[in-house]
């Protein structure tokens, strides 16, 4: 679903101090300042392009079975509009505020993409692990540019194995529960 790592560490400490800028409740009560274009309160910033965003998410499929949650832990950190999020939760998230939760429902065709039959590819047999030989079994693998990538095996052969190229969560529809958790603006 996303590219790249959660903040952790030192960079924790500075999301807390920007949470506590960006949420007035958080803060004892200051006199009035003067307001302007500047000083757009906190809970009126919305996800624009390049926004980074800070998400709290549950994942499911069109079955209700749930593939995936942070809720509890490091939240999801994207910048909007750069490619690290499908395109229909993606574009989903433009216009959300802080605090704000919605329901997304992402066809195939805005998620991982339909099923490509035609995605696979046939090695020798003795270049898996012999408990890998079994139709179904996930494995990881590497592309020759060094991406890693998930294959699930086909088909087995006499001398070969057929795997399986597609994403795994390719031709489905995918609903997500998700929570702004905090916006900086690009």
């Amino acid at each position: 679903m996303r590219k790249g790592r959660p903040h952790t560490g030192r960079h924790a400490l500075g999301l807390l101090v920007l949470a506590l800028l960006l949420c007035p409740a958080a803060l004892p009560a200051d006199p009035p300042e003067a307001s302007g274009p500047d000083t757009a309160e906190p809970d009126a910033v919305e996800v624009q392009a390049g926004s980074v965003v800070h998400l709290e998410y549950t994942l499911t499929n069109a079955e209700g079975e749930r593939l995936d949650s942070n809720q509890g832990r490091t939240p999801l950190v994207v910048t909007q509009g750069n490619g690290n999020l499908i395109p229909g939760l993606d574009r989903a998230l433009l216009g959300m505020k802080v605090g704000e939760q919605k329901r997304v429902t992402v066809p195939p065709e805005e998620g991982y993409g339909p099923i490509d039959p035609t995605a696979s590819t046939e090695v020798p047999k003795d270049r898996l692990p012999p408990e890998a030989l079994a139709v179904g079994t996930r494995l990881r693998g590497q592309t020759r540019s060094g991406r890693e990538v998930s294959v699930r095996v086909r088909e087995i052969k006499d001398e070969t194995v057929v795997l399986d190229l597609n994403h795994p969560l390719a031709g489905q529809t995918l609903v997500f529960e998700v929570r702004v958790l905090l916006i900086e603006p690009p």
